[in-house]
């Protein structure tokens, strides 16, 4: 059997601590100045009270890279979930691409959006406020290509017909807007401009395919680089937000969904 080797009663189980640290460390800290901590106990405060202010404060989708990417946000959300990946609405009839249009209809879609954007094109140009002359001769406006349009579709025996009651409704809307309510007035300009140069081209091009053996229309051509355009309307509308309130602000973006509730009814007119 092994043996045990016996604990010697000179050597304790356990070995006294040393505490000679433990003294020099207490000494260093009675030590240090009773103002070091005032200071910092200071920082800790505002800190926190930052965070908290930071934490407290309302972020607004696309609102660190400017007023319109925060109206991009909101209008894509209108979009129908297969109009756009960020789109939360349930598609209701046809996709473009099942459309059967007309020609009397794809007519009567663009004498109403020619009265609408001669109105848009009118009111920035008189600039009954300061910010609409922001936006004159953008590189953007599409009366006079519809003018084109409108022409070649009469050299070809058709009946142009007088504007019907969306596009009517549309006009005289944005007209009364723009004479009260700049914030408003803008999110309509935006949202049909940018709109034509997106969604609108799609559609065009599906149009002409259908009815007019793929003829490109005036309509859907700009003169220059079209991304760089836009982009100097971006610019354009987020220096004007700059001055708006953030209730101004709000009340913009609240009024993108009546723009899309009027485009859509003179949309719609291509299958009449």
């Amino acid at each position: 059997m092994a043996s045990i080797t016996p604990i010697s009663r000179a050597q304790p189980l356990y070995k006294k601590p040393q505490l000679g640290f433990l003294k020099k460390s207490q000494d260093q800290f009675l030590s240090m100045p009773i103002s070091s901590f005032s200071a910092k106990k200071s920082r800790m405060v505002v800190i926190a009270a930052t965070t908290a202010a930071e934490k407290g404060k309302k972020r607004y989708p696309g609102e660190a890279k400017g007023f319109v990417e925060e109206m991009r946000f909101v209008a894509m959300k209108l979009h129908t979930k297969d109009q756009a990946k960020e789109g939360e609405k349930e598609p209701q009839g046809q996709p473009v691409a099942r459309w059967e249009p007309t020609v009397e209809g794809y007519l009567r879609f663009l004498v109403d959006s020619k009265l609408v954007y001669d109105t848009l094109e009118r009111i920035v140009e008189k600039a009954a406020f300061p910010e609409y002359a922001e936006f004159k001769n953008t590189g953007l406006e599409r009366s006079e290509g519809l003018a084109k349009d409108l022409e070649w579709f009469k050299e070809q025996g058709h009946a142009i017909p007088e504007p019907s009651s969306p596009g009517i409704n549309y006009a005289q809307y944005v007209e009364e807007l723009s004479e009260k309510d700049p914030p408003a007035f803008l999110c309509h300009f935006y949202n049909t401009y940018f709109a034509h140069s997106a969604g609108g081209r799609m559609i065009g091009k599906k149009v002409a395919e259908k009815i007019l053996n793929g003829k490109e229309l005036e309509f859907y051509k700009w003169e220059g680089d079209l991304s760089q355009l836009l982009q100097n309307v971006r610019d354009k509308l987020n220096r004007v937000a700059e001055n708006w309130s953030r209730e101004e602000k709000d009340h913009c973006l609240k009024e993108t969904e009546k723009s899309f509730k009027f485009s859509g009814e003179i949309l719609r007119l291509v299958l009449s």
